[in-house]
């Protein structure tokens, strides 16, 4: 169950303010919110505070933490649209260093709703800017277009993740992805910068796939991160234990390459190491979400049966 509560204890005096990332690609089903579901955790466990925002109307990204979307006070759509203080917007996940602002399909209307409000592409980024020395690092989930709730997103990141699966026309579409964040860039945000691109859906039985990361090598030849996501039935499976993959098999494929993701992406972020990185058997890892079964093996849980606490 989760609940609006206060965000994280604020960072010691003088701390920097939060990284902020972008996870977006206007396509569809290319790994953006499993890519965003385990960077965070996995740069939690890590001992960073992060703040996972869940911009996309489906919310599949606070499904996949097991957060109950019925007990949440306020979203990201009351953030944007009402503009309520994002700290209260906040549900604390059961996993430490871990903190989400959730998403509902009410959001699908904000885009409607805030055509005509002043400072519509910035309403994000204002109410990041409240809570940004909370945290190391926020990571924004965007949604598979290029409409406004994704320009919000581009205008409060500092850098952008672009998730491009191993299929055929992969780069179809990148080059526009890639003009809305020049856009971006040039009127409503110099800073932000891409900070590389992450191939996901790899499937090693195929030309295709490999063919694919090749031309996409040759596009971004200084941007692609060496981790390449595989194909793999537990990455599907995780999101229906309210888990990422890192808790739910963290010996599987898909696991060690987000692991060498996260890994790449504390190095491009330039993050000053923290904490350590916890064994499986860490208490506050690896349980989130999960029900025993009568056999002893794994038990799916409804979305929101453990994923978040409530203070």
């Amino acid at each position: 169950m989760a609940t609006a509560v206060g965000a994280a204890a604020p960072a010691p005096s003088g701390a920097p303010a939060a990284a902020v990332v972008a996870l977006a690609n206007q396509k569809g089903g290319v790994g953006k919110t499993t890519t965003a579901v385990n960077a965070a955790v996995g740069l939690a466990r890590r001992g960073y505070r992060v703040l996972l925002v869940d911009m996309d109307p489906q919310g599949n990204a606070t499904s996949s933490l097991g957060v109950e979307k019925a007990a949440l006070l306020h979203t990201v759509y009351d953030v944007l649209v009402d503009e309520v203080p994002i700290a209260r917007a906040v549900a604390v996940t059961d996993r430490p260093n871990l903190d989400l602002v959730a998403s509902t399909p009410t959001l699908a209307g904000a885009e409607i709703e805030l055509v005509e409000a002043p400072r519509r592409e910035r309403r994000l980024a204002h109410a990041l800017a409240a809570v940004a020395d909370r945290y190391h690092v926020v990571l924004i989930d965007c949604p598979p277009s290029l409409g406004l709730l994704t320009v919000n997103a581009l205008t409060a990141a500092r850098s952008v993740v672009v998730p491009i699966q191993c299929e055929f026309l992969a780069l179809e579409g990148v080059g526009q992805l890639i003009t809305t964040i020049d856009l971006v860039k040039r009127r409503l945000n110099p800073p932000l910068d891409v900070a590389g691109v992450l191939m996901t859906m790899f499937d090693a039985r195929t030309r295709l796939s490999a063919h694919v990361v090749e031309e996409v090598r040759r596009y971004f030849p200084q941007r692609i991160f060496r981790a390449v996501v595989p194909r793999s039935v537990r990455l599907a499976e995780a999101p229906s234990y309210g888990q990422g993959i890192l808790e739910y098999d963290p010996a599987s494929r898909g696991a060690t390459a987000y692991e060498a993701f996260v890994d790449e992406l504390v190095d491009r972020l330039k993050l000053a190491a923290v904490g350590h990185r916890p064994s499986t058997a860490d208490p506050g890892w690896g349980t989130t979400g999960i029900a025993p079964a009568s056999d002893g093996a794994r038990a799916p849980v409804a979305a929101g049966s453990g994923g978040a606490r409530s203070r």
